[in-house]
């Protein structure tokens, strides 16, 4: 059976990853994001990928969504949620509501909207999945960043209710939780850190690197390789479980 998959944020970072790794599988793969250029150039790419501009937490754009899916697709076997945002970073007392209402909207909210529509697919295959990616701030609290974490806290209650409900229809449901991933946007992470804290950007990822057991930040690929597993033949009977990819981290970074 060649797989169907639906990744939001689909059009970088571990979306693009995961993406990469189910086509790589055989699998048939339609992404969702915000970035117009990222979508049509992956799909320019990528014959097996097609994709859908627009925003998860816009319910329009989910009509447009789950219509192009239907047509691409005919059907759905896998949803990855990975749509998210990091919003202010900021205390308690300080966080803007606007920022926390719109942290709410997309990581939760939207995962919930897109969810809600594909469960019905889901419902048609023979062997559904659905895949929500947490984060190591939804095992642990992360200072300055509450709505962050928060949502990403709430999604791992959100799959294990969803393991209960669609479990007798066959659908697992678990969470994965990276912890900093490797890349620009990590690196980018620590030269603001620097520039405050007065240190060097080595010092910097070393601090880090000393919150984790082993001393490596993570691979999207090994993020896809999980997600890959998690969708696959021998990971029928694992639901409504959390899957930290982190190093063994000690708390949020």
């Amino acid at each position: 059976m060649t797989q169907r998959i639906l990744i939001t944020a689909g059009g970088g970072g571990i979306g693009f990853a995961i993406a990469k790794a189910f086509v790589a599988a055989g699998a048939r793969v339609h992404i969702a994001d915000v970035n117009a250029e990222a979508v049509q150039e992956i799909t320019k790419q990528y014959p097996t990928i097609s994709g859908t501009v627009g925003d998860v937490s816009k319910p329009a754009d989910l009509d447009t969504l789950f219509h192009e899916v239907q047509n691409r697709l005919g059907g759905l076997d896998v949803l990855v949620n990975n749509a998210g945002i990091a919003g202010a970073t900021a205390p308690v007392v300080d966080y803007p509501i606007d920022t926390w209402n719109a942290v709410v909207g997309v990581n939760l909210t939207g995962t919930f909207m897109v969810t809600q529509r594909a469960i019905p697919l889901l419902k048609r295959s023979s062997a559904g999945s659905i895949i929500v990616m947490s984060s190591l701030a939804g095992r642990y609290g992360y200072p300055n960043r509450v709505a962050y974490s928060t949502t990403k806290w709430g999604l791992v209650g959100f799959a294990k209710t969803l393991s209960l409900e669609l479990g007798p229809f066959g659908i697992t449901a678990n969470t994965i939780h990276p912890g900093a991933v490797d890349g620009p946007r990590i690196q980018s992470v620590f030269e603001g850190r620097a520039k405050i804290s007065g240190h060097t950007v080595e010092e910097e990822t070393n601090l880090a690197l000393a919150n984790q057991s082993v001393k490596k930040f993570i691979d999207p690929a090994d993020i896809a390789a999980l997600a890959l597993f998690l969708a696959g033949p021998h990971a029928r009977t694992i639901s409504g479980q959390m899957f930290p990819i982190d190093g063994d981290s000690k708390a949020s970074i």
